[in-house]
């Protein structure tokens, strides 16, 4: 059961601001009570809250996969949070040392994802469409992001009127709230609702292009 929710605990940016200065297993398992009352305890129990109008979250795990990494650190250095409404697409949370990020959009995860992606931008309905919702998100303050393209994507004009859109192979928008005095209490489930509903034109258009 992941409890009523209460707000997010500074503890929390404590602990990861300490983790990133010894991320090891040693720390980590003298400090694992921490993590779970701060930080894995209460954004269950915000992800909870939130289903209803959302549906269920994906609350990612601790650990890095150090596989194929230089960095052997085991640990992550935030707690990220999904809720997926297509492949790859979908609203996110996450909480490190530098506080709250709320944020939602689509990340690449195949070439045919991307070109599902542009076919709608280049789409004249489809394409203006977005044009007008980053826009929107753009003037209510929101950071519009994701990996592009320094050049023009394959079979495109450099002059397409929607050409940096085109340019993109995954697309956000978010807003990094840090550590405002709300986070450690229960108006924080009402702060992220807004601002996913916010997001969610966004979330809704990538969802019916990248189904």
């Amino acid at each position: 059961m992941s409890g009523e929710f209460t707000g997010i605990p500074l503890a929390a940016l404590d602990f990861y601001e300490d983790l990133e200065a010894d991320n090891s297993k040693v720390w980590w398992t003298a400090h694992k009570d921490v993590y779970d009352n701060a930080v894995r305890g209460p954004i269950t129990a915000l992800m909870a809250e939130l289903e209803d109008e959302f549906g269920p979250a994906k609350i990612f795990r601790p650990y890095r996969d150090v596989r194929f990494s230089r960095d052997k650190s085991p640990y992550k250095t935030a707690q990220g949070a999904f809720v997926g409404t297509a492949p790859g697409v979908g609203y996110y949370l996450q909480v490190s040392a530098a506080g709250l990020l709320v944020a939602g959009g689509f990340h690449q995860d195949s070439p045919a994802h991307t070109a599902h992606y542009r076919a709608a931008v280049d789409a004249a309905h489809s394409g203006v469409e977005l044009v007008r919702i980053v826009d929107s998100l753009a003037a209510q303050g929101f950071s519009i992001g994701g990996e592009k393209l320094k050049t023009v994507p394959r079979g495109f004009a450099p002059d397409h009127e929607r050409i940096e859109l085109l340019r993109h192979k995954s697309l956000t928008a978010g807003r990094t709230f840090g550590a405002p005095e709300w986070l450690s209490t229960a108006r924080a489930a009402t702060e992220v609702r807004e601002c996913w509903r916010a997001i969610g034109p966004l979330v809704d258009w990538l969802t019916a292009a990248l189904h």
